[in-house]
């Protein structure tokens, strides 16, 4: 009999519980390797094998050849056959570790355009996708003329950071270099862009052979930037069936996902429909399932859980088998998260029947709402944000990091 495949799974943030789940009711062995200090949270500790916690460093990261050393020796007696990332973080930490230990799936050339802002920005525009001006701060006349030919305000970017984390928005030249300067010698480490306004919408989909087999379009109601740095609340919805916005969101994706090569993973896209001139722009990738529980908002609607089926994919991909994706439902869905006031907020004013998930984290207030009509979503979306600012709604400032 065929020994069973041992995936090892790495994620420095609490997530992910419905891949480890899916994996091993797929017959895998799995392995996670998470932070020190997520060791209590509610892992699902019958599906994990075994559990390796990595301490991080004073800087937020991790020392890789420690991870490396570790693994060798693991790997004596038990076999690695592939690396999963569950989080943007943690994308370049598994292309490290299969480039060294030759264990097939994305290496660090990819794997940077799904991490590096800079790096996607610039495959994009060599694959013609169009995308916001943009600049490195390599150099100061390359910024000079990136100032003339695109008028700001402008938005820096951290490289590699996920979210709208470390972002900040300059109106003129003499803020955008005083910004550049105040970044001294990290100054490499980010990119400028100039800034469009506009809808912001998110494609969640599913590779399978380099080829897009699941995708689901949907729009923020208020854009991720808007609502890390305003204090606001979070909103999502799904775009209308068969519309012209679903069907340039789903051309823009595919399109990407192919020129970057991604070959088999969930991903997460973001797309900007700018207000001037009603273009589609991208904005960032990555290769993992969306935060911010999009991925219950997507399954309220389709009927795919991102994860599971992640997992059921990469299972059969390793085994050699087929995999097919499931039947898909169409009905509109939508999401609402906002930081509360309480640690434990009563939600029992939110009781109509299209509310299908609810939230369970401290000083937190979310749901997820399906409905036949779009109408009817957006209707309670802005019935329940209207509840949530008056009664339960806080803000905290954006952090320069993300925080765990």
């Amino acid at each position: 009999m065929a020994r069973a495949l041992t995936f090892l799974c790495i994620s420095t943030y609490f997530k992910g519980n419905d891949f480890l789940k899916a994996l091993k009711e797929s017959g895998n062995k799995v392995f996670l390797i998470t932070a020190k200090k997520l060791e209590h949270k509610p892992w699902v500790r019958d599906a994990v094998d075994e559990f390796f916690y990595v301490e991080e460093g004073e800087d937020g990261t991790y020392n890789m050849n420690e991870i490396i050393n570790g693994l060798a020796y693991i790997m004596r007696e038990r076999p690695i056959d592939r690396v999963v990332a569950l989080d943007d973080f943690d994308v370049e930490k598994a292309a490290h570790i299969r480039e060294y230990f030759r264990i097939p799936g994305m290496g660090q050339t990819t794997g940077r355009y799904f991490r590096d802002k800079l790096a996607m920005r610039t495959k994009a525009a060599e694959s013609g996708i169009l995308v916001p001006g943009f600049s490195a701060l390599f150099n100061d006349d390359a910024i000079n003329a990136f100032i003339e030919k695109y008028p700001g305000p402008w938005m820096i970017k951290p490289r590699s950071e996920a979210s709208a984390t470390g972002i900040k928005k300059m109106e003129n030249a003499a803020e955008l270099w005083e910004t550049i300067h105040e970044l001294g010698d990290k100054r490499h480490a980010y990119l400028v862009e100039q800034y469009k306004p506009g809808h912001v919408y998110h494609v969640d989909s599913i590779s399978y052979n380099g080829r897009v087999i699941f995708s689901w379009n949907s729009k923020y109601l208020a854009p991720p930037f808007d609502v890390a740095h305003g204090g606001g609340i979070f909103r999502s919805v799904t775009v209308p069936f068969d519309s012209s916005e679903e069907h340039a969101l789903e051309t823009l994706a595919v399109d990407l996902l192919k020129a970057f090569g991604l070959k088999h993973s969930a991903s997460h896209t973001e797309v900007i429909r700018c207000h001037d001139d009603g273009k589609y722009y991208f904005l960032e990738t990555s290769s993992r399932v969306g935060g911010a529980n999009l991925s219950e908002m997507v399954e309220a609607s389709s009927g795919i859980n991102l994860w599971k089926e992640w997992a059921k994919m990469e299972t059969a991909e390793a085994k050699g088998d087929n995999y097919k994706l499931p039947a898909v439902r169409k009905d509109y869905s939508g999401i609402i998260i906002s930081l509360a006031r309480h640690e434990w907020p009563d939600l029992s004013v939110f009781n109509d029947p299209e509310i299908v998930w609810r939230m369970h984290e401290p000083y937190h207030v979310g749901l997820v709402v399906r409905a036949k009509s779009r109408e009817k979503v957006i209707e309670l979306l802005d019935q329940y944000a209207d509840i949530i600012q008056r009664d339960y709604h806080a803000s905290a400032p954006a952090p320069d990091r993300p925080t765990h």
